[in-house]
């Protein structure tokens, strides 16, 4: 009864912090919450991407989903998903929005606050469990989900979605405890006894090793879907937590802890393996390498980690600010040098996992300017498919938010009076938020679809070309807002948008460079297109001067600046 009555109160405690962090979401990203299917960033060809990419998902989940990438863009070219993230997690969290009808852009929009808020939940979860103090908690997942990169990158849906990682290492601390079946070092150190010590401390739960091993597989499995880059910047995460916790997986019990480590493996790969095969197809195909030059443009500088866009350090950090921020907070690093400085992170085997990630990613976030970077993209897979090493540094304002949630144990554990625990509390809290505060937020207001396009659905071979054609530099990304349109019929189309552009794109853009004129009807009918649409807000006034005397299209309807015809 005592059991069951703590674990209600746990169960209220974790939903109450949910709250608090969806709460803290809406703040951060304040007006979207107000009116989530109407503000969105689609001034960015990425949100497009995400918000078609969600959207496609859902959709083919249900009619084809052993086609699943291959997608509606870039016609006649297969697996085209796989060009860019598959989004499939962010996807499922808000399929049954999809399927009832919402808009992409509602659906992207609840997938974007969800993903703030289970990121802080999840990091307020692990510390809360790890040190006892959930002003800790408090303080650490509000460092995780709000900060410099985060609220910087609204546009990238899969930037936001960081839950999975502290649930892995939870179950990867879990699974060395209950196999090496030793007391664990106390790691109360930075506060009050862990809520995990009886795990810790008491005999080994028989099964319990091979439970947690497969849930350390299934949660890093998880992240790695929510990104490719998440999934190479997880891996590094947990090969650097294994390193810190050497001596309880090598010797004498590595008989009982390697086999356990090797289940975690073969469970990741096999929940990975169906999602990264069309990547490593697609990657031959189309021969997708980045080059070290490439690499060193998107790596970070030691003045990266002064950047954010927050309004209250703005003044004095505008001038490093070169589209990534990576500046923790002054809160955060005197919280996390205070867990340093006491021994704490070395003491505490937990602790020292988090300072072991931090350090890795913080090394790798320079690339090419970090001089085994090189070695590992030649070497180490998937390191090539790497663009924007500076992107480790997220997982280090991470490492260092847990850190910090050590250091606020460590500081609220000293203090005697209830009263002036919890005023200290707040107001760590409510720093470190304002800290990282950007809102209000500017956004742009989504207007909907032409339902005229509607109508392609019932077209059982149609093929559709939108024009304007964009291809040139800077313009390629519009053509993401052909790709939301086509969310009414998911007919193929010639165009598209992506991580990576197939040569057939820009095969086509040259074939159709002259449209409307005859020669490019006649191109349209080569390549099997059936339809053309036409943005007459786009599309310059001679072009459309020409449509009604060009030979083969047929007009079918317009609706506000769109306008539909057939190939004939």
């Amino acid at each position: 009864m005592q059991m069951s009555r703590r674990a209600a109160v746990g169960f209220r405690r974790e939903l109450w912090a949910l709250v608090f962090f969806a709460l803290l979401a809406a703040a951060h990203t304040w007006p979207l919450a107000s009116a989530p299917g109407r503000w969105c960033r689609n001034d960015s060809g990425d949100a497009l991407l995400n918000e078609w990419a969600v959207a496609w998902v859902a959709h083919q989940a249900v009619t084809d989903p052993l086609h699943l990438f291959d997608a509606n863009i870039f016609y006649p070219e297969t697996r085209t998903l796989a060009l860019s993230e598959h989004l499939v997690p962010q996807a499922a969290m808000v399929a049954p929005l999809s399927w009832a009808g919402a808009s992409p852009v509602l659906a992207h929009n609840i997938a974007l606050l969800l993903g703030f808020a289970l990121t802080g939940w999840a990091m307020c979860h692990l510390v809360v469990r790890w040190t006892g103090s959930w002003p800790a908690g408090l303080v650490a997942g509000s460092l995780a989900a709000f900060n410099a990169h985060t609220l910087t990158r609204l546009a990238h849906l899969q930037a936001q979605h960081l839950e999975f990682l502290p649930l892995a290492l939870m179950a990867f601390d879990r699974l060395l405890v209950s196999a090496t079946r030793q007391p664990a070092e106390a790691s109360g150190g930075a506060g009050s006894p862990s809520a995990d010590e009886g795990h810790q401390r008491g005999a080994a739960v028989p099964g319990a090793s091979v439970r947690d091993a497969l849930k350390t597989g299934a949660w890093f499995a998880v992240q790695g879907l929510t990104s490719g880059y998440f999934l190479v910047f997880s891996a590094v995460s947990m090969a650097a937590a294994a390193v810190a916790r050497t001596p309880e997986w090598l010797g004498r019990r590595a008989r009982h802890v390697v086999p356990l480590l090797v289940l975690a493996a073969v469970t990741a790969a096999v929940l990975l393996l169906p999602f990264m095969l069309p990547y490593r197809f697609v990657r031959q195909e189309y021969q997708l390498v980045r080059s070290l030059r490439e690499i060193g443009i998107y790596s970070a500088v030691p003045t990266d980690y002064l950047a954010t866009g927050a309004r209250l350090h703005w003044p004095w950090a505008a001038g490093f600010f070169r589209g990534d921020g990576l500046f923790p907070g002054v809160v955060a690093l005197l919280a996390a040098a205070t867990t340093i400085a006491t021994g704490v992170a070395f003491r505490d085997r937990r602790a020292r996992m988090w300072l072991a990630i931090g350090l890795a990613t913080c090394c790798l976030s320079f690339g090419t300017n970090f001089t085994p970077y090189s070695w590992l993209f030649g070497h180490v897979p998937l390191f090539d498919a790497i663009r924007a090493p500076i992107r480790f540094g997220q997982f280090t304002l991470l490492s260092v938010a847990a850190l910090a949630g050590f250091g606020v144990a460590w500081w609220v554990g000293r203090i005697s009076s209830p009263r002036i625990r919890v005023a200290a509390a707040i107001l760590l809290v409510a720093a470190v938020n304002a800290e990282a505060l950007r809102a209000p937020l500017g956004y742009f207001e989504y207007k909907g679809e032409a339902r005229i396009l509607k109508r392609l659905a019932a077209q059982p071979d149609a093929v559709v070309a939108y024009f304007p054609f964009f291809s040139l530099p800077g313009q390629v990304g519009l053509n993401g807002r052909y790709m939301l349109s086509s969310t009414l019929n998911w007919k193929p189309m010639l165009n598209g948008y992506s991580g990576h552009m197939p040569a057939s794109f820009y095969r086509h853009a040259a074939g159709l460079r002259t449209f409307p004129l005859p020669e490019t009807i006649e191109y349209l009918r080569s390549v099997g297109v059936t339809h053309v649409v036409v943005d007459t807000n786009e599309l310059s006034a001679p072009r459309l001067g020409l449509l009604p005397q060009a030979t083969g299209l047929g007009f079918l309807a317009a609706e506000g600046h769109i306008r539909l015809y057939a190939v004939r």
